[in-house]
């Protein structure tokens, strides 16, 4: 009975294992121009943040520097102020010495059937 227990044991922590490196495969998708996709959740207007979610569900917290460049769809400036919470997002960030999200680029935009193919999907689009 214990051989059992352990072989089960290690067939389930190998798939937790392949789960786990799968979310994180798919956290550091970029597009062609390297940038991520992110969902609002939240808008921090007096810490100058944005409480993000990657499409795998994981949060993430992303300062906003005055220096970075913010865009809307038609690539019209914008300010911090003017995000909204389930509103989709590509940035360019970095991480900072402490690990923090730092953006230098954020720009409004939906993800299209294109490029969550190319981004997350292992097959084309279907036509």
């Amino acid at each position: 009975m214990n051989s059992a227990l352990r072989t089960v044991s290690a067939i389930a922590a190998s798939f937790a294992i392949l789960a786990f490196a799968s979310v994180l495969r798919a956290q550091d998708k970029k597009n062609a121009a390297g940038e991520e996709f992110f969902i609002v959740s939240s808008v921090d207007t007096k810490d100058s943040s944005l409480l993000l979610k990657r499409p795998t569900e994981v949060t993430v917290e992303m300062k906003i520097p005055t220096s970075a460049k913010l865009f809307d769809e038609q690539h019209k400036p914008m300010h911090i102020t003017d995000f909204r919470a389930g509103g989709t997002i590509w940035a360019i960030a970095r991480a900072d010495s402490t690990g923090e999200l730092v953006a230098s680029s954020v720009r409004l935009g939906p993800m299209t059937v294109q490029e969550l193919h190319a981004l997350y999907l292992d097959y084309p689009v279907i036509q």
